[in-house]
């Protein structure tokens, strides 16, 4: 082994320049750490030190808490007397990490303050241990991370929960270099060792020899002390929401014009800021604004004229155009975040041909109007069909997705792109909606049994159901859906190819975009729907 390496590690310069750092908000700190080795041994343990300790807790190299202690105790007197202690008797130093132990008999394991779990509402994640927190745009950011020695926690988390405990975390550590050589040998025979005691910092770096009491190690040097981190600075005013300036209008030139969306600055019918934009301003937005939201089905919805992210925030939208999305200019201030504005800014275009006629009889008139939007059409009927169902059958011909699949149904939409990936996507969603859920076990019920086992398939069941009841102009859609199954089998199930061109001749990919490709397929999709509601209305399937 390099001498100078050696030399370098026993003397530990790499830990003590730590010390120096400046933590970033984003940075990980590590609270807790214990690692083990012939040739070291590493401890890091942590405590809540109240802001008036400070020069007691630095005046030693001690830890002013150790891994046993810091749990509730009642300690009892001679008198008969007993006095209970919340976090041990330790003169209100508190601990952060608990070290939990079973005497061998359970697996112990480390726990992280309830109390810094609770301030910041976070998440546990169990498969991963960690912990996370959801902020009110519905992002999610890792504060915890709890691995079999190491724990670490975000400094921005961190520091605002010691600015409302007002106290400092000291940061504890016990860490000792162990050598197979002597310190003669790495030139530190004379070493007595260093100390220091800082504005935040106290340490003691002393060397010594084994002296035949290790079989492995002849000498070591152990850094002991601790560190302190600071709460962040208190501000006694509210942080004030920022907004962004919105394309309202474009000038002779084709030169934008832009106005801020704070409400307070528009006008209203109430008189307020007359020669300002009025607060139901239309703003123009590219229809892949959403996109973000369809990709992240698990907490955001788009809906039938709203955006909604969980129960957190809301947004009403213009979504029954073929190529935008338009939002009023003050509900765009008053409804999303800062961040949440500047995803939509990016998106921003030019207004064109105001809302729609469904937004405007809505919103304006007050007035119930249904949506003429395919994906709106369809999911309506779907539900319909469930209800029908429900009500004629008691069974469902097409089956509930399961929670993992769900996203195929919230997520149907004509894409606003000319994406292959999103084409692809689509269609195996429909394909899982109309064809994977068919109720093969209730429609077997209308088969001779003599005839179920050579039946093979949904599309084929449900052909000869059809057949075998009598219902009449089933073919079209039959074929329909034959056609959607070979469509999802060339492109999404498998490679593409010769399979892939065949069938996509069929569609007509030669002489059209995929949107238009796409929207055909909805249409025929919702023709699929209609068909059903149709016949079970009139009587199908009423008995098996």
């Amino acid at each position: 082994m390099n001498i100078d390496k050696e030399r370098e590690r026993l003397s530990q310069s790499k830990m003590l320049e730590s010390f120096k750092s400046k933590l970033k908000a984003p940075d990980m700190l590590t609270v807790y750490y214990f690692d083990y080795e012939d040739t070291h041994y590493h401890s890091t343990f942590c405590a809540l030190i109240p802001l008036d300790k400070k020069n007691e807790a630095l005046s030693k190299f001690t830890w002013d808490l150790s891994h046993d202690s810091g749990k509730p105790e009642l300690v009892e007197y001679y008198e008969g007397d007993s006095e209970y202690f919340r976090y041990g008797d330790n003169d209100g130093i508190e601990p952060f990490i608990l070290d939990r132990e079973f005497y061998d008999i359970k697996e112990g394991y480390k726990e992280i303050s309830e109390e810094f779990r609770l301030f910041h509402n976070l998440y546990h994640d169990l498969k991963n241990n960690t912990y996370l927190k959801i902020d009110n745009d519905g992002n999610e950011t890792l504060v915890a991370k709890v691995e079999d020695d190491t724990i670490q926690i975000r400094v921005k988390e961190l520091r605002e929960f010691l600015a409302v405990k007002n106290m400092y975390l000291s940061i504890q550590f016990d860490h000792r270099e162990h050598s197979e050589h002597t310190l003669d040998v790495l030139k530190l025979e004379d070493e007595k060792g260093l100390s220091e005691t800082g504005e935040l910092t106290s340490w003691r770096l002393g060397y010594g020899d084994f002296q035949g009491m290790s079989s492995t190690s002849q000498s070591f040097s152990r850094l002991v002390g601790k560190y302190l981190i600071t709460p962040r600075a208190k501000s006694t005013k509210e942080p004030l929401k920022k907004y962004i300036d919105f394309i309202i209008d474009s000038d002779e030139d084709g030169e934008d014009i832009v106005f801020n969306s704070n409400p307070d600055l528009l006008a209203n019918f109430f008189g307020a800021n007359s020669d300002a934009p009025n607060y139901l301003t239309p703003v123009d937005f590219r229809k892949s604004v959403l996109d973000k939201y369809f990709q992240q089905p698990s907490v955001y919805s788009v809906e039938d004229s709203y955006l909604r992210c969980k129960s957190l925030w809301g947004l009403q939208i213009d979504n029954h155009h073929d190529s935008k999305v338009t939002v009023w200019l003050g509900d765009l201030g008053r409804d999303l975040s800062y961040n949440e504005q500047l995803h939509w800014r990016s998106y921003n275009i030019a207004p064109t041909g105001g809302v729609s006629k469904t937004y405007f009889s809505r919103q304006m008139l007050a007035q119930f109007t249904n949506s003429n939007r395919l994906e709106h059409v369809f999911e309506n009927k779907y539900k319909q069909l469930n209800k029908l169902c429900e009500k004629k059958l008691s069974w469902q011909l097409l089956l509930p997705l399961n929670e993992a699949d769900e996203h195929h149904f919230d997520c149907l939409r004509v894409p606003s792109t000319d994406e292959q990936r999103d084409f692809d996507g689509l269609v195996l969603s429909l394909t899982k909606i109309l064809i994977d859920s068919l109720n093969e076990k209730q429609l077997s019920k209308y088969i001779n049994e003599s005839e179920r086992g050579s039946i093979k398939g949904s599309i084929a069941r449900l052909e000869a159901v059809l057949e075998t009841t009598s219902i009449k102009e089933y073919e079209e859609h039959i074929s329909f859906l034959r056609k959607l199954q070979n469509l999802r089998s060339s492109s999404t199930a498998h490679r593409k190819g010769k399979s892939y061109k065949k069938i996509a001749q069929e569609f007509g990919f030669e002489d059209n975009d995929l949107i238009t490709i796409f929207k055909e397929i909805l249409f025929s999709s919702l023709q699929v729907i209609e068909f059903f509601l149709k016949n079970i209305e009139n009587g199908w399937l009423k008995k098996s």
